[in-house]
């Protein structure tokens, strides 16, 4: 195990993951609530756009408290969220409840989520040990989206909603038990003021190029993810596949990307940011081209795989140069910029995949995405870059 994993980093990815296991879990379970009461499934659409539309609203104020406050105030107040949402789908019932309950769990997840990914930053002292650190901390998402779902189903099925849900609202807190593992940020006093402070907006950041360069590669890769999760099951009826063929193919992809996740702390120490993002974009491209033409369960689960590789490296690599490019101050914003562009990306996109999916057919959406991917490379040549060891 890599000598950057440590007793604050299993704290923090404890921690997430009690976070987005609530939230997950309250996102299978609010839905099939509505359509148990007989709900639209325009009605269920508006219930689960509501889980990334408060992130989209709340993520840079919730970055901003994360640079003025450090990390465990917020991390309560991000607890509260979630159980707030939690409990109140318990008392509730009632679609609207279960519309709040969805806008605080995710408002509650993502704030947890920023101030998580800031604290694990400045845990580090060097370039190598970011990487490693957040390549451990991109393994909580994928153990939450298994624990969250799997518990409330387990639970509605053996005890029915209120039972579910009131469980859900208790793993929040499991985050303020692990929290007592992190150290508290030292308070750097402010120096003397020479007059106003200059008002700091978000979009300044936008203005550096390397965070520009970086949240747009960012947002090429997750649309490609995004994109994969979206034409993969249309892909798979068209060629005749089952439920199960087609989970196989989309279990092949996580697989990968927690692979090459468990790998990279290994390897830190001879990767370079720059060149994986390189690699990343060129082979997602080439994949997503060849994707279409497959045709068997096993063909397209090679190529899920496959694609998986690239887009799990993608992240720890972001995050490592996000926080090496930004100001020190101004790390939380610059995550909740990041996590900002891409909840939207979410919500929009597939909107979009859609409609050019029904215009130009499942397979031509893969062709498009690859094309953009593989021009974005020519930014990703462009990121800032750091000598290895060999």
């Amino acid at each position: 195990m890599s000598s950057a994993f440590s007793r604050p980093l299993l704290a923090l990815i404890l921690g997430q993951i009690s976070l987005h296991s609530a939230m997950a879990g309250v996102r299978l379970a609010a839905p099939l609530q509505a359509l148990h009461d007989g709900r639209s499934a325009w009605s269920v659409g508006v219930l689960m756009a509501l889980f990334a539309l408060a992130p989209v609203v709340l993520a840079i104020p919730g970055g901003r408290l994360a640079d003025r406050l450090g990390y465990h105030r917020p991390l309560r107040l991000a607890v509260a969220l979630s159980v707030s949402g939690a409990v109140l789908a318990v008392a509730g019932g009632h679609y609207l409840a279960l519309c709040l309950a969805a806008t605080l769990c995710g408002a509650g997840a993502n704030l947890g989520l920023i101030v998580i990914q800031r604290s694990a930053g400045r845990m580090t002292s060097d370039p190598t040990e970011r990487l490693q650190v957040f390549s451990w901390l991109g393994l909580a998402p994928a153990l939450s989206n298994l624990v969250g779902p799997v518990m409330a189903g387990t639970l509605i099925d053996m005890a029915g909603f209120r039972v579910a849900f009131a469980a859900l609202a208790v793993l929040p807190l499991l985050a303020l038990v692990f929290a007592r593992a992190v150290p508290e940020e030292p308070v750097r006093a402010a120096p003397p003021a020479a007059g106003p402070a200059p008002a700091r907006r978000v979009w300044d950041l936008l203005g550096e190029a390397p965070v520009r360069r970086l949240l747009f590669i960012n947002w090429l890769l997750s649309a490609s993810w995004d994109v994969h999760n979206f034409v993969v099951p249309i892909l798979g009826h068209e060629r005749g596949l089952d439920a199960t063929a087609i989970g196989l193919v989309l279990g092949a992809f996580a697989a990968a990307v927690a692979g090459v996740r468990l790998a990279i702390p290994v390897l830190a120490h001879r990767l370079s940011e720059r060149q994986v993002l390189v690699g990343a974009t060129l082979a997602t491209g080439f994949i997503l081209a060849v994707y279409p033409f497959v045709s068997s369960a096993w063909a397209m689960a090679v190529c899920a795989a496959l694609l998986g590789l690239p887009l799990g490296s993608v992240q720890p690599m972001i995050m490592s140069l996000l926080h090496e490019v930004t100001p020190h101050d101004r790390h939380g914003e610059a995550i909740a910029l990041r996590s900002m562009s891409l909840n939207l990306s979410s919500s929009v996109m597939p909107l979009c995949f859609g409609v050019l999916g029904a215009a130009l057919g499942a397979g031509v959406l893969f062709w498009l995405m690859g094309a953009a991917v593989a021009a974005g490379s020519l930014q990703a040549r462009r990121v800032p870059a750091r000598s290895v060891r060999t």
